[in-house]
């Protein structure tokens, strides 16, 4: 059996991601898919628009094997850590053969020489990049251009501009340093571009189709997700509905009100010029996306704003992720749901994985202490969303050790 690895995010679940995963076993010659998945918080420093359990199901139903969950602390995490978290838990499976992400590049080898370079590091490299970022500019832009000086090549450093290629780059990385035996792959992206609004005919961006949500127009979103996926959104959106950081508004201005500037600087990505910014502007907080604008600066981005936010909200400090990163990232794969049809591929898990693979949260007795710090981070945001869901819906609140995996026949 050759087992395919793909890292989503699936916020929503869409037709893209039904291609790739299609396209993915095709180029990869696999014969099943492992998606590594966040779970109710995501890269962007939000909330996922619907929980991780029914994104799960609209994968499980497109044609994945297994979802596991990627930790909370890499979630939320830069691309780096999040890349290099996902990659991580794959590796340590010790079963999965490829590994296959989208990319606007499409170009495995130009994508290859980047993240070689990036990886090694070289001196000169180096020397350009701190020289940029002591000239202000944010670490992307001053990645880019240092990358750019030299290479002397303006065609590949500007493969770096494009976020699918940036995550893709970061896989190699991981890679890399892992020297691991996962092959790699690349399918160009189709339709829409990452950041675009507006609804393509049918493979439209995710931030179109949230977008479509905000606006709460449902209905314009049946030709951008399969059919199964149209069913559970539609399903779940008659007793509840999709989420935003503003939902958690109210949590942060109570977190925001208990922090000094010095407080604000133990969290995952906050510095010391954002933490005084927080601590001056925070009387004028009326909102989570009203204050992310508020802070906004030409090096600081709405996302990596919000992200620092999130993990104020979420308690994930510095130091978790330096813990994280110095004992080996992951130390655990928790299981979201599976196909029965795809079981042996759990067994394949149980043989070969130099972790401990979770399928219920009370049988976790093997866990390492960096694990049990993860796995505790990962149960109180579960928790936190569930609490924000079931206030804003009224409905019943279900802790997250009770919470059932998805199963398919």
């Amino acid at each position: 059996m050759k087992i395919l690895g793909i890292i989503a995010e699936y916020n929503p679940f869409h037709n893209g991601h039904a291609f790739h995963i299609r396209e993915a076993l095709k180029t990869s010659n696999c014969d099943t898919a492992v998606v590594v998945m966040s779970g109710d918080f995501v890269q962007r420093g939000e909330p996922a628009i619907f929980p991780k359990h029914l994104r799960a199901k609209m994968a499980l139903l497109e044609g994945a094997s297994v979802i596991l969950e990627l930790p909370v602390c890499f979630a939320t995490g830069s691309a780096e850590y999040f890349a290099h978290g996902a990659v991580n838990l794959l590796h340590s499976l010790g079963c999965i053969d490829a590994l296959c992400f989208g990319s606007e590049s499409g170009n495995l080898n130009e994508l290859k020489t980047i993240a070689k370079i990036l990886h090694e590091e070289p001196e000169s490299y180096k020397e350009q990049l701190q020289s940029y970022l002591r000239q202000g500019m944010s670490y992307p832009l001053a990645r880019q251009q240092a990358f750019a000086a030299y290479t002397q090549n303006e065609n590949l450093s500007k493969v770096l501009t494009e976020p699918n290629n940036i995550l893709g780059i970061e896989y190699l990385k991981a890679l890399y340093a892992l020297h691991s035996d996962i092959t790699p792959f690349t399918i160009k992206r189709k339709g829409a571009g990452y950041h675009e609004t507006d609804l393509h005919e049918q493979y439209s961006s995710a931030s179109a189709i949230r977008k479509c949500f905000a606006q709460n127009t449902i209905n314009n979103i049946s030709a951008q997700v399969p059919s199964s996926a149209y069913t559970l959104i539609q399903d779940y959106c008659t007793e509840k509905g999709p989420f935003t950081c503003d939902d958690f508004s109210l949590l942060l201005k109570y977190r925001l009100l208990s922090e000094t500037q010095e407080s604000l600087c133990t969290y995952a990505d906050i510095s010391e010029d954002l933490a005084h910014r927080i601590i001056n502007l925070r009387n004028q907080f009326l909102g989570w996306s009203q204050f992310c604008e508020l802070l906004k600066t030409k090096e600081l981005t709405f996302s990596r704003i919000s992200r620092a936010l999130m993990h104020i909200v979420l308690d994930i400090k510095q130091t978790d992720l330096s813990s994280c990163k110095t004992n080996g990232y992951c130390h655990y794969a928790r299981v979201l749901g599976f196909r029965r049809s795809d079981s042996p591929v759990l067994k394949e898990f149980k043989e070969h994985s130099r972790i401990p693979v979770i399928t219920k949260i009370g049988n976790c007795d093997s866990l390492s202490e960096t694990g049990e710090l993860m796995l505790k981070k990962d149960c109180y945001a579960a928790n936190l969303y569930e609490t924000v869901v079931t206030d804003k819906f009224r409905t019943p609140f279900v802790e997250e050790h009770s919470q059932s995996l998805c199963i398919l026949s």
